[in-house]
């Protein structure tokens, strides 16, 4: 991957409330609140994040918001959106807002 995207995830960090501060390469950054995807009933692989300890295992992977268990976030459509708004939501349909 070429390391000069503007999307790289560069930093992360767990928040409470199933939030995520993130910070992009060209500096862009804000909180990704994913509590309405976790704690929703259509929840798939991210139900695993209800477990404090898992979700609190975020890390960077190949660029993009990771966390165990193979699950990861699209990065290019992340900082878009938090780029656009400040922050971003992601709902239980998996799209963000």
């Amino acid at each position: 991957m070429n390391g000069n995207v503007p999307w790289r995830v560069v930093a992360v960090a767990a928040m409470p409330g199933y939030r995520v501060d993130v910070r992009f390469h060209d500096g862009t950054c804000g909180v990704l609140d994913m509590a309405a995807l976790v704690e929703s009933e259509s929840a798939g692989v991210f139900a695993s994040l209800r477990d404090q300890a898992v979700f609190d295992a975020v890390h960077i992977e190949f660029g993009a918001v990771a966390w165990p268990g193979e699950i990861d976030l699209a990065p290019d459509a992340l900082h878009a959106v938090i780029k656009a708004r400040g922050g971003c939501v992601l709902l239980p349909d998996g799209l963000f807002s």
